[in-house]
């Protein structure tokens, strides 16, 4: 994983944690268990990473709630 790729997932694991009131480990888990890290973050970084925290921080939450996950 490129290192842009990585400072970008961390920052999102911390912005969704600060969010969600959830350590970013809990974050972390509840992301790579649902396949957020590897079926939505990464392959779409190129986007991703253009759009504001907050639009980003919502997308994980749609995603999440199609995956039927509570957070």
């Amino acid at each position: 994983m490129r290192s842009e790729i990585f400072s970008f997932v961390i920052y999102m694991i911390h912005a969704c944690a600060n969010r969600w009131r959830k350590t970013p480990a809990q974050v972390y888990l509840v992301l790579k268990q649902s396949g957020c890290l590897n079926h939505y973050l990464v392959p779409n970084y190129d986007i991703l990473h253009t759009q504001s925290t907050d639009f980003v921080v919502k997308d994980i939450e749609e995603y999440l709630a199609q995956k039927e996950v509570i957070v």
